[in-house]
């Protein structure tokens, strides 16, 4: 039943969800999925289940993504461009921050990225630090989690592997939907 949920749904499902749609604890759905998920990684199909934002979402298995978007002709996803990738790295590692600490670290104002990242629903507004003015602070979203195949905050890499990072290899992981 969890696996015809999954999916069926377009959208990863929360774990209390899963529990309450098939009538039983959310230890034993969690167990089960933890099972599910061993289960297609030992198989290495053509796709995966994974936690994704704290939720449970199939995905197709990452080693088959080139072939798939040759097929499929598959229509790239929107990509950021360096300044907004530059930004959105800046919140995400010091959320919560206010634009002037971004412009502060950039050295250029930021706010029209900030407000394009918004539109994107990859940052929000957290709320307002507690100074003169009460600047808005900004902190990423769900969606970007899930934009970046990540289950929490702290699954992004430390900030020295990102520094080792060349811009041409995170280009290719964005074009092979590895963001």
């Amino acid at each position: 039943m969890i696996e015809a949920l999954l999916f069926l749904s377009g959208e990863p499902l929360k774990l209390a969800s899963i529990a309450k749609s098939i009538d039983c604890e959310k230890q034993e759905a969690r167990d089960i999925l933890d099972e599910l998920i061993l289960d297609y990684q030992e198989k290495d199909g053509g796709f995966v289940l994974r936690e994704i934002a704290g939720s449970y979402q199939f995905s197709t298995n990452e080693k088959y993504s080139e072939i798939l978007a040759r097929l499929f002709k598959e229509k790239k996803r929107e990509q950021l461009s360096r300044s907004s990738l530059d930004t959105l790295a800046i919140i995400a590692y010091k959320q919560p921050i206010t634009l002037s600490e971004i412009d502060d670290i950039r050295g250029v104002s930021s706010r029209a990225m900030v407000t394009s990242l918004i539109s994107k629903k990859l940052v929000k507004p957290v709320g307002n630090k507690e100074v003169p003015g009460r600047p808005a602070l900004y902190g990423t979203t769900k969606d970007f989690l899930i934009h970046f195949g990540l289950n929490k905050l702290t699954d992004l890499p430390a900030p020295v592997e990102v520094k080792e990072l060349k811009f041409e290899n995170l280009d290719d992981l964005i074009e092979n939907g590895q963001e």
